[in-house]
């Protein structure tokens, strides 16, 4: 206490003598000013829905999107994005080219070149579309973001982190083939920009991206070849009118059977956004998953609304209603019965053969896919195809000829 008393008097004088309360002030601004020019509004970083592992050929892949809306009242131009784990370890990087082709506006900018680096200027957003295949030991629980970027025309880089999201615990679902036989084309590529995986749909008061992990199933030859005959004939397809099978026990939510389908493919028009689908079955399969099946066969529909099917229970048939390029299945989880308002989900396929794939998609049709090279590891269980694999569902492996 003494101490005290005795340090007072000469510390009250320092502070009552003129000037002192002025350089203090200053003092005071100048390091605020200092914290402030550290601080800079840029990017919101955001994860919509949180990846759900699934395997594919034993690597877990997880899919999702990185929304970034800018704040700046100048355009900032990402240069570098890292995607982290929980622990702060780097688990991928995009730069340069592998950057530009995943990083995109919301709308697409037909002025831009399209080899450019997004530059997103004040109040809009780009999506960084992210697939990752990692090995089931380095699954991480969570995952964070760092970007770097540009200010304007500026050089000088920035780094905002952000974008933090779980990964789900729970693997995605195990589902019973929804076809027959094969070979099937299962057609899907995450870097397709016009692909289901890239899709965003504004409908009933939010973006979301129903077909995330859909999966387009057309029926090939042994050489190739989708159709018998003259290929502009619907019914001449491989895939016209096979039967549609049900992936799992499960309650019939919504149909339609009643859409028209062009009898030709060079006559098959563009279709309203609510008619696109054609006709179509969505099932209830539990726990928030809901399968959807489209473009069937017009009046191949088997079941009604509140009817319980059983796994691989016949529902309808394969058909060409809606839009499409060729006739086919369209097939995808979701996490609501809504065509365009639900979230895509994962799924795994309970047993399939992989027979090889197409490494060129121009080649689908007129050639032969590329072999599986290694006939031990083409029987696969509990994953999902690999993307643009063709594969045999059952065990009898007869190809049409």
């Amino acid at each position: 206490m003494r101490q005290i008393h005795r340090w007072w008097p000469p510390i009250l004088a320092l502070v009552l003598r003129p000037g002192f309360a002025c350089a203090l002030a200053l003092l005071l601004v100048s390091a605020t000013g200092r914290a402030e020019d550290q601080l800079r509004e840029s990017f919101d970083l955001h994860v919509p829905i949180a990846p759900t592992p699934v395997t594919t050929e034993g690597r877990v892949r997880l899919f999702y999107e990185l929304h970034l809306t800018s704040f700046s009242a100048k355009a900032l131009t990402p240069v570098r994005i890292t995607v982290l784990d929980g622990q702060g370890r780097n688990l991928a990087s995009f730069a340069g080219a592998s950057l530009t082709q995943r990083l995109v506006p919301v709308l697409p900018e037909t002025a831009a070149p399209a080899d450019a680096p997004l530059s997103i200027g004040p109040g809009r957003a780009g999506v960084l579309y992210v697939e990752l295949a990692l090995e089931p030991q380095v699954l991480p629980q969570s995952i964070a973001h760092a970007v770097e970027y540009k200010v304007g025309d500026g050089t000088e880089l920035d780094t905002v982190e952000g974008g933090r999201s779980v990964v789900q615990a729970v693997p995605a679902p195990v589902l019973h083939p929804p076809l027959r036989g094969g070979p099937w084309a299962a057609v899907f590529h995450p870097d397709w920009a016009r692909g289901h995986r890239r899709v965003l749909y504004a409908v009933e008061g939010r973006a979301r991206i129903p077909g995330r992990f859909a999966v387009d199933w057309v029926k090939l030859d042994a050489d190739g070849r989708m159709a018998r005959g003259n290929p502009d004939r619907v019914r001449n397809a491989y895939a016209y009118g096979n039967e549609v099978l049900a992936v799992a026990d499960a309650t019939v939510v919504t149909l339609r059977d009643d859409y028209p389908e062009a009898a030709r493919i060079s006559s098959n028009g563009r279709h309203r956004m609510r008619d696109a689908s054609g006709n179509y079955v969505v099932l209830d399969l539990g726990d928030g998953r809901y399968a959807f099946y489209e473009h069937l066969r017009p009046g191949s529909v088997r079941v009604a609304p509140g009817q319980r099917v059983r796994r691989g229970e016949p529902i309808a048939q394969v058909g060409y209603s809606g839009s499409g390029n060729w006739p086919h299945l369209h097939f995808h989880l979701a996490d609501a019965p809504s065509l365009l308002g639900a979230e895509g989900l994962p799924f795994a396929l309970s047993r399939f053969r992989k027979l090889g794939a197409y490494e060129d998609f121009a080649a689908l049709g007129k050639s032969p896919w590329v072999p599986h090279a290694d006939a031990t590891s083409a029987s696969r269980e509990g994953e999902r195809p690999a993307d643009n694999a063709v594969i045999w569902f059952g065990d009898e492996q007869k190809v049409v000829p």
